[in-house]
């Protein structure tokens, strides 16, 4: 081969149809973010209950806010997150 023809072999392959830009529509960013604001209000409904002395029992670890209720936040936290990921967008 000649040192003036280029290699068409190392160039990237052409996808007619297609555009080039982010992976993601704006409506999957935004519901990945509002799913981020959810798992970040389950943890935080999780956090507490614990006791400076060791010695001394808290049973406020047992909470219904500790045990049921952010558990229920952050799956549903993931079941956004995971929907913004597959959902189709439009663009």
């Amino acid at each position: 081969m000649s040192k003036d023809k280029k290699s068409t072999a190392a160039a990237a392959p052409v996808h007619k149809g297609k555009k080039e830009g982010f992976a993601f529509g704006p409506e999957n960013y935004k519901l990945m973010i509002i799913g981020l604001i959810v798992l970040f209000s389950g943890y935080l409904l999780m956090v507490g209950g614990g006791s400076d002395d060791p010695a001394v029992f808290n049973p406020e670890i047992f909470s219904f806010r500790r045990i049921t209720l952010a558990p229920i936040v952050i799956l549903v936290g993931f079941v956004i997150v995971l929907i913004s990921i597959m959902k189709k967008s439009k663009s």
